[in-house]
């Protein structure tokens, strides 16, 4: 993980390369630094991002120059893991968001989920009577954790459309891996292609306009080496629109997880941060699951029947 990464220079992965765009914030990117949680799921931030680049046309922040994608398919690939309690609570909230689309579906058949982690989201839709569940998930680690009911329905590897069948599911999901992918809009054209007629493709990302993120600025733990690029409502709107999908909606969710997580990501220093969590798991109210509205969003778009 500390041998340097080659970068390269690249263009709004919404718009292309006539958008014009202004640097948002220059990189600051320490090779020293980065180790085995780097590119893991809900890591303690490093403070580290590549140069960011915002389009004036749909409000995206990219970065510009980044890793090519065979060096990030390394990184992921090898990137530990220790978030399995977090991804439960994650898969939860998710569920609970879905479940107000679900009726919209045109059956409970064929389902997948892109970036699957452990599975946590595909053992919530199993519990509501989908069949034909899968995930892909590109990272050893997670799936070695995952529960012996769904680790048979985790694929090992980069998300790629021929892989899968089109037109056989009900429901595409990427959750919390927008940002970590080189091109966006290419996965959203796939998913619209693997979906049924009626299907709806449902996305969780960070709002780097929510008031935290304003709030904290570049403390804040979505401003991240892992994020090639962070949305806005306005850019995820353009980004599934663009790539085919009706019926679109962005909104704000609330995320519950227990104190010692929101700790573990607090803008503080990391030996205090240390000590609050110990302090908290010791007395038991680490353990306490604390909802907030951190500014994520959650969105969804639907194939055209």
């Amino acid at each position: 993980m500390n041998a340097p990464m080659e970068l390269k220079e690249r263009a709004c992965p919404i718009c292309g390369p006539n958008s014009p765009a202004r640097v948002f914030s220059e990189a600051n990117i320490d090779e020293n630094r980065l180790g085995s949680f780097s590119y893991a799921s809900r890591k303690a931030p490093e403070l580290m991002h590549f140069r960011l680049m915002q389009c004036a046309r749909c409000d995206l922040l990219y970065a510009s120059p980044a890793p090519e994608k065979e060096a990030l398919h390394t990184a992921y690939e090898d990137a530990a893991y220790d978030s399995g309690a977090e991804a439960q609570f994650a898969s939860k909230t998710y569920l609970r968001h879905a479940l107000r689309i679900l009726g919209n579906l045109p059956d409970r058949v064929g389902a997948l989920d892109i970036g699957a982690g452990d599975g946590a989201f595909l053992e919530r839709l199993l519990e509501t009577g989908f069949t034909g569940v899968e995930g892909v998930e590109p990272s050893d680690a997670p799936i070695r954790a995952a529960g012996g009911r769904v680790r048979p329905l985790l694929k090992k590897g980069i998300f790629r459309e021929e892989d899968f069948r089109p037109g056989a599911y009900s429901l595409v999901s990427c959750f919390q891996t927008m940002e970590h992918l080189h091109d966006p809009g290419k996965m959203c054209r796939a998913a619209l292609e693997l979906l049924k007629p009626g299907g709806a493709f449902i996305t969780v990302s960070h709002n780097y306009r929510s008031f935290f993120a304003r709030l904290l600025g570049a403390k804040s733990p979505i401003f991240d080496v892992e994020h090639l690029q962070l949305f806005s409502p306005r850019s995820m709107r353009s980004l599934l629109e663009t790539s085919g999908f009706t019926g679109v909606r962005v909104f704000q969710i609330t995320n519950t997880y227990p104190l010692h997580y929101w700790l573990k990501i607090a803008p503080l220093g990391m030996e205090l941060k240390t000590r609050m969590i110990a302090v908290s798991k010791s007395a038991g109210f680490g353990y306490l699951p604390l909802p907030v509205r951190g500014g994520n969003m959650f969105a969804v778009g639907y194939k055209l029947k």
